[in-house]
């Protein structure tokens, strides 16, 4: 006959072996679900890690260098220090942006074509770093010009971030996208709209050209970039201004570098389009 003491410890015995048990099967279920998680991070940032610079003033040979992915850490490792974050630092003759934000309209088509092929027009970009005009080229690139002064009309690209600042081998300022911020991925945006390249025989990108970006043949939207040096690019962005004032306010923002630190990244100087008008004359 089983004592009451003996009773007792079986009780306890069984007690401490379903705890064991317990602990087991949510260690296992912890494990399973960091896997999962840990995987997920990965396909994020694998993913993510081309929208900064997916629709870009590149082909795909001059390739930005990610930072490896972090594992989500488990319970039962020790939580690893999260990075430092850059530090932005003043920038001579760059002031606080105007208040506002992006207005994000969509178009399901290009704008029916409103601009005389035959006049000239001037784009003006205010920016919170200085002023940058451009003789806009609506004879060789009607449809661009087209596009640009309907986005600028619409207001479009006011309170917009320039996302991407290259300094190493290609020299330019991307802009337009109204989905980038000061620190945030941009280069995915646009307006709704794609439309065909313009102007590419024999095109060429010296210091104060401006061209239109894209992700391939035909994919012009919205964003843009302005060369401040002297850059080789292939004859693949639509080339559809030339800069007459505030080109030296691009080369103090690219004198100061990007955010990160690299030849690629976002400017150091939160650079944004206060407002940009076009006009005809």
């Amino acid at each position: 006959m089983v004592s009451s003491e003996q009773r007792r410890r079986q009780l306890a015995r069984e007690k401490y072996e379903r705890q064991a048990e317990r602990r087991a099967a949510a260690a296992t279920a912890r494990k399973r679900r960091n896997t999962v998680l840990g995987a997920a991070l990965a396909v994020v940032v694998l993913a993510g890690g081309g929208s900064l610079f997916a629709t870009g003033a590149f082909d795909s040979d001059d390739k930005k260098k990610d930072s490896a992915a972090q594992a989500a850490p488990t319970q039962d490792a020790p939580t690893q220090a999260e990075p430092t974050a850059p530090v932005r630092k003043a920038v001579e003759g760059c002031v606080d942006p105007a208040p506002g934000a992006p207005n994000g309209k969509q178009w399901p088509a290009e704008p029916a074509m409103t601009i005389d092929p035959k006049a000239a027009y001037t784009a003006t970009l205010d920016t919170n770093c200085g002023k940058v005009t451009v003789a806009l080229d609506a004879a060789k690139a009607p449809h661009t010009v087209n596009s640009f002064a309907f986005l600028a009309g619409e207001k479009y690209f006011d309170h917009t971030k320039c996302h991407r600042l290259t300094t190493d081998g290609i020299f330019v300022l991307q802009c337009g996208d109204p989905t980038a911020s000061a620190t945030a991925p941009g280069g995915t945006g646009g307006p709704g709209y794609k439309f065909a390249d313009e102007n590419l025989t024999g095109a060429t990108y010296p210091a104060g050209t401006l061209a239109m970006a894209n992700s391939g043949p035909n994919t012009n939207g919205s964003q843009f970039f302005l060369v401040y040096k002297d850059t080789k690019l292939p004859p693949s962005y639509t080339p559809f201004g030339k800069i007459t004032g505030g080109l030296d306010a691009l080369q103090k923002i690219a004198a100061a570098g990007t955010l990160e630190g690299g030849g690629d990244g976002h400017p150091m100087a939160d650079v944004t389009l206060n407002s940009v008008t076009a006009a005809k004359g």
